[in-house]
């Protein structure tokens, strides 16, 4: 009988609860020198390692600009950053059209739409 009750004392315990999920940590920024520019143009170009965003201004966004445009800042990413990024805009994205309607991004449509008489 002696066995019997080692036994039954070595049985296992119960597995405890799983932990409830949790947030995943928040990564600290530290932005006190950064500068924010405006920018409603943009040009990806890049190589097999990565992708180089430029920014700029196009100050005639209706039409084809006469003259070049500015490229004012160059973001240079690799591509998991790069998947990352538009995983995030996405999202973002998406969000700001639930609250406030999809994006037209063909100006031309976007500008019958505003004009007196359009929709």
């Amino acid at each position: 009988m002696a066995d019997n009750e080692n036994k039954e004392a070595e049985a296992p315990a119960e597995k405890p609860a799983a932990p409830a999920q949790q947030a995943p940590p928040q990564v600290q920024v530290n932005d006190d020198g950064v500068s924010a520019l405006y920018a409603n143009f943009c040009r990806v170009t890049g190589s097999p390692e990565e992708l180089i965003i430029d920014f700029g201004l196009n100050p005639q966004p209706h039409m084809m600009p006469k003259d070049p445009i500015q490229v004012s800042q160059r973001v240079i990413v690799n591509f998991y950053t790069a998947k990352r990024l538009l995983a995030a805009l996405q999202l973002s994205v998406a969000r700001h059209e639930q609250i406030f309607g999809v994006l037209e991004t063909d100006v031309q449509k976007r500008l019958k739409h505003q004009a007196p008489g359009g929709k």
